[in-house]
């Protein structure tokens, strides 16, 4: 059995008298230390479905099972603490605390764990991503690919046994760009992570094991990365 299975998944939105359908019967397994991309257009139930596999969401219908964890049977509570536990998150607007620095930011999920070596763990993982100078400055002060690298470092922090990146590099110019996905594929390596990757850069996606291709809520293809 994989690390994250996706049976027979859907989610429906009620609005008004209408049922919009986002997802709909959603079938894959990936395995540990995989890296895979769910490529499609806008508004295809990409993020939807990366939401639903890190239990953020849960499923209308179906079952999410997650590193042994089946989501349906847990509460909020117990959903939080797999993710504490078992996952990382890199989001295309970084998601850092403005009013912490770098450091800070880092140490975040690691205090939350009660790490006694919170500060010098996150030292060792802003140097890894390049940071080592600027530690001590707060999001504003740094640029949108320092900030990025900031948050790869915070996903890291958990060693997380799954790593889940919406649109990493969405937001910076190519060249950031590319040494930010060169900095996430380093480190899943070394790491061992496994890597669920929701993006529309294609030449990205080709980087990854596997490529899942969705449209209108449903998977169209699979394919070798």
């Amino acid at each position: 059995m994989g690390i994250l299975t996706v049976k027979d998944v859907s989610k429906t939105y009620q609005s008004g008298s209408r049922k919009l359908t986002v997802l709909d019967q959603v079938n894959f397994e990936i395995l540990e230390g995989e890296s895979i991309a769910i490529v499609g257009p806008s508004g295809s139930g990409k993020t939807t479905l990366l939401g639903l596999c890190a239990g953020l969401d849960a499923a209308s219908t179906g079952s999410v099972i997650l590193n042994g964890e089946a989501f349906e049977k847990l509460n909020e509570d117990q959903r939080a603490a797999v993710r504490s536990r078992d996952v990382g998150f890199i989001f295309q607007n970084f998601q850092l605390l403005p009013t912490l620095t770098a450091l800070e930011n880092v140490m975040v999920p690691l205090e939350l764990k009660k790490r006694k070596d919170a500060r010098s763990k996150a030292m060792e993982l802003l140097e890894k991503v390049g940071l080592k100078d600027r530690m001590t400055h707060y999001p504003t002060q740094l640029s949108g690919g320092e900030q990025q690298r900031v948050s790869i470092a915070r996903a890291f922090a958990n060693e997380p046994k799954i790593l889940f990146a919406d649109e990493p590099t969405g937001n910076l110019d190519t060249e950031t760009g590319e040494m930010i996905e060169a900095l996430i594929f380093d480190l899943n390596k070394a790491q061992g992570t496994t890597l669920i990757l929701v993006t529309h850069d294609t030449e990205l996606a080709k980087r990854t094991d596997r490529i899942i291709q969705i449209k209108g809520g449903k998977i169209q293809e699979e394919s070798n990365g």
